[in-house]
């Protein structure tokens, strides 16, 4: 069929032509920003997945809610090792200087403007790149003390000031939060409780990997009780054909009940896998309905592109002992994959294992679901290391 008029769309982060699974999670984002921009208290959210489950898709959709509610938003990705402030203090900056040409003048967003000077002024010594150009006088005694935990609280605080006298709420939306360091989590975390004891219309609404949980948790024990943490998973049989059949039905389309039986297999219902097994059957089907055999002639094309970018990016950045750890856990079955079972394959003690477990863990590669558990945070990535290393 025509590959122009392919309605799918693989990508990072790319919107889906039907999005599906995901209402319970926005209706709890658009009730936080409902109590939020009318004074009352909510739980930010901080939504965990695996790779490919939709996150950023999703974080897209709440700024949207978020803007069309009236808030200004700020996004930012976290990059793996540079740390969040380098990417979020200059959005603040640019925003800041927005509300400042409303009409009038304010105080608030001027104070707020001298915080942010008196703020980059202190914390750009632990981060190289941090640099704030600001025509205002720094705020002198606020958010210049060094300590990232309570200068980010006065740096949020004043933000949030700025905003209510504006007469509008700020969003502030984080993808990759896991990269964030232990530090900066601190840090945030106590300034959003900051907020919340004080009633700023301010919300934190972030991504991350199944281990976000745990490291907020030993950041501050109170955050179990400042955020709620979505869980955004693979989506079931019903929802998975939906997000097939409502696009192909749109462009005048029928699929087979066999062709959906067999995309689902070859997916469970990932949604980044389900766009581009679409997409290739799509482009594999000579007219409608689309037929198993198109979905069978599209798999070894998917499963090429996969590995030769979804997952080859990942395996790349692996040292080689990490690698055989990951080909050790793909020989045992996800409900048995525990330490000591991969350190009986590989021949080694548990604790000399450690390191291994640490580097993969800190790369955004394994997680422990619970104690002693090991799984993949990429989907299928199992199947990845068995054709990409028959042998350990």
């Amino acid at each position: 069929m025509d590959a122009v008029a392919n309605p799918f769309s693989p990508g990072a982060g790319a919107y889906p032509p039907e999005l599906v699974g995901r209402q319970e999670t926005l209706e709890r984002a658009r009730v936080l920003l409902a109590r939020v921009i009318q004074g009352r208290t909510a739980k930010s959210l901080l939504m965990t997945g695996l790779r490919g489950v939709g996150k950023t898709v999703l974080l897209n959709e709440v700024k949207r809610l978020a803007s069309a509610s009236g808030f200004r938003t700020l996004f930012v990705e976290t990059p793996e090792q540079a740390g969040l402030l380098p990417h979020l203090t200059p959005q603040v900056r640019g925003l800041l200087l927005d509300l400042d040409r409303g009409a009038g003048v304010s105080a608030r967003v001027r104070r707020a403007l001298g915080v942010l000077k008196s703020f980059a002024s202190a914390v750009r010594v632990g981060y190289a790149g941090l640099e704030v150009s600001l025509d205002f006088e720094a705020e002198p005694g606020v958010a210049d003390s060094g300590d990232l935990e309570n200068d980010l609280a006065e740096l949020f605080v004043a933000l949030a000031e700025a905003a209510k006298d504006r007469g509008t709420g700020l969003a502030l939306l984080i993808d990759e939060l896991q990269y964030i360091s232990e530090l900066e989590l601190r840090a945030l975390t106590m300034a959003m409780h900051r907020l919340a004891q004080e009633q700023l219309p301010l919300v934190l609404v972030g991504a991350g990997l199944p281990t976000l949980p745990g490291l907020a948790g030993r950041a501050r024990s109170y955050a179990e009780r400042l955020f709620d943490y979505p869980s955004i998973g693979a989506l079931s049989r019903s929802e998975a054909d939906r997000a097939i059949v409502a696009p192909m039905a749109t462009a005048g389309v029928q699929i087979e009940r066999a062709a959906l039986e067999e995309i689902f297999s070859q997916t469970r219902g990932y949604p980044y896998f389900l766009q581009e097994w679409a997409y290739q059957t799509w482009n594999r089907a000579t007219g409608s309905p689309v037929t198993l055999e198109a979905v069978r002639q599209a798999t070894p094309i998917v499963t090429a592109r996969l590995d030769e970018g979804f997952f080859r990016v990942r395996f790349d950045r692996l040292t080689r002992a990490e690698r055989r750890y990951l080909r050790a856990m793909a020989e045992v079955p996800s409900n048995e994959r525990t330490t000591g079972r991969v350190a009986e394959i590989l021949g080694f003690k548990v604790t000399s294992m450690g390191p291994n477990r640490a580097n993969l863990i800190s790369k955004g590669m394994v997680y422990s679901p619970e104690h002693g558990r090991l799984d993949f945070t990429v989907p299928l990535f199992d199947e990845f290391m068995r054709r990409t290393m028959p042998e350990l």
